[in-house]
């Protein structure tokens, strides 16, 4: 047997959790290792993308298909535009282009030849640039502009999964990178207030995905305009405390107003024959969500899942010591394996795996714990002769685990899974009031995003968290803030708060609003 797996679990023991460094002691490079440890992903041979490796692509899946199932619920139909967008449709909406312009990638030439130095060389050049698609409303507005002739074909509720391409310097998986996944829909409607209740409606669609099934809580609000998307009316969004309390917007939701209609020619035939805009809304959700999973409910261990979109839920790992044994053991995790298949959880049969690899058992047990599978199943041939199973859940202690009898544990397992659903939604809210400030003064709210903030023996400053303050919403202080601390209006907040008065200007104002450090 290799020495590798020893020098491993010897390392492990020293540090005493399976991630290292810690959360406290490097944030960022904590990050990479959950993924690395998970094996979610790895970077790729082109600067700024990542390879989504099986275990991730399996949870982006999971997304997929709960999000898919929520927007057919309410309407909508799938289908897929062009890659690549002409940079005339681009130049139609200028704060729309002047928003992505400096992320674009462009493409130019359509063949390669060698050159006389054998080296290949792009020649070709095409009539027109084409820009890898962004975000697709341009070319999306281009094709409803043939869809829609008459008020009797709206409202059109399209939705599209894709990949989009922003060309990003600073990068990191999942978080921010030149290509990344996502859907995004795009509607068109009669009636502003139509295309309003849209922009409502998925957004809060996004927020039960968020916190039904990812278990994160958000905050439902809207974007104030210097954060407001490109050539959009209104943005709203949802945003999530991590646990280096900096924000993540989660997802998006834009009334796009007439702008982009306007640009794109989406006109119809109203009811008394008069031409008219259409009112149009998108929004989306990425690949992002996955990092803001991740940096909500891992551990030092490692990664940690809400069992209702882990791939696999529950983990049976035989041990053993003797060949005589092995098939014993393994026969009946199998037969354990088949119970839990038959078990309902989340409206899905339970997912189960049995790990029969011929490797060592506190290997395989790290291995798993560092995936973030709900549920750890150990068996051995003294549990066979109590039919009882020595269970591990992974919102607890690696050590914390007890012996259960078989029949009690297939019959409450899916009140477990919930359980633990619920314990992360509820720990990771209590993490976000915890460091939630409401503040009412310049020199407060200052102290509060500059004081030093170090975790012992720790050089990782630690960031302040949300700041629940007054404004006016004067832009001009808005970006010296920004300037000044790094700290943005993550929101306002759609659950009005008191009125009262900005600390920065002296102005009344309607409502707080939720200040922080942002990815």
């Amino acid at each position: 047997m290799s020495s590798k797996p020893q020098q491993a679990q010897g390392a492990q023991k020293a540090a005493k959790t399976a991630i290292t460094p810690t959360r406290d002691e490097n944030y960022a490079e904590w990050y990479q290792q959950v993924i690395r440890g998970a094996d979610l992903a790895e970077n790729s041979a082109v600067r700024g993308c990542m390879v989504i490796k099986p275990w991730g692509y399996a949870l982006w899946e999971n997304m997929q298909r709960v999000l898919d199932e929520m927007f057919k619920a309410t309407g909508h139909q799938n289908a897929y535009f062009p890659l690549f967008i002409p940079l005339s449709f681009m130049q139609k909406e200028a704060a729309h282009v002047e928003g992505f312009a400096k992320e674009c990638a462009v493409v130019t030439h359509h063949r390669l030849e060698a050159g006389p130095d054998g080296k290949l060389r792009p020649t070709g050049e095409l009539e027109e640039p084409l820009i890898v698609r962004p975000t697709s409303e341009t070319i999306i507005g281009d094709a409803f502009s043939r869809w829609v002739q008459s008020y009797r074909d709206l409202p059109l509720l399209i939705n599209q999964w894709a990949n989009v391409v922003r060309w990003e310097m600073r990068t990191r998986m999942f978080l921010r990178t030149a290509e990344f996944l996502w859907q995004e829909g795009h509607t068109a409607h009669a009636t502003k207030q139509e295309a309003v209740e849209e922009t409502m409606r998925m957004l809060e669609v996004y927020a039960t995905f968020a916190e039904q099934w990812a278990a994160i809580p958000v905050i439902r609000g809207e974007k104030t305009a210097n954060e407001r998307f490109p050539g959009a009316e209104q943005t709203f969004c949802i945003e999530a405390m991590m646990q280096d309390r900096k924000a993540l917007q989660a997802g998006t939701s834009h009334f796009l107003g007439q702008n982009f209609s306007k640009a794109a020619g989406i006109e119809f035939l109203d009811q008394n024959g008069q031409h008219q805009h259409a009112w149009t809304t998108s929004w989306g959700m990425s690949t992002r969500m996955i990092g803001g999973l991740l940096m909500t409910h891992s551990d030092d261990d490692g990664l940690v899942l809400p069992p209702k979109l882990a791939s696999v839920q529950v983990v049976i790992l035989p041990i053993y010591r003797s060949e005589e044994d092995r098939a014993r053991v393994i026969e009946y995790c199998r037969s354990v394996a088949a119970e839990l298949r038959a078990q309902r959880f989340a409206d899905r049969p339970v997912a189960v795996v049995v790990d029969e690899r011929d490797e060592r058992g506190g290997d395989k047990v790290w291995n798993w714990i560092k995936k973030g599978v709900p549920l750890r199943i150990e068996v051995g041939p003294r549990d066979i002769e109590k039919d009882a199973l020595f269970v591990g859940r992974r919102d607890r202690a690696p050590k914390d685990k007890q012996s259960i009898p078989r029949g009690e544990f297939v019959a409450s397992v899916s009140t477990t899974l919930q359980s633990i659903q619920d314990g992360l939604y509820a720990r990771a809210l209590e993490y976000r009031e915890q460091f939630t400030r409401r503040i009412d003064s310049k020199e407060e709210f200052y102290d509060y995003f500059t004081a030093p903030r170090v975790a012992e023996n720790a050089p990782t400053p630690i960031h302040a968290g949300f700041a629940l303050t007054h404004f006016s919403g004067d832009s001009q202080v808005e970006e010296k803030i920004k300037a000044d601390l790094a700290v943005t209006v993550r929101c306002i907040p759609l659950d009005k708060s008191e009125p009262g008065t900005c600390p920065f200007t002296g102005k009344p104002s309607p409502q707080r609003v939720v200040w922080a450090k942002a990815y």
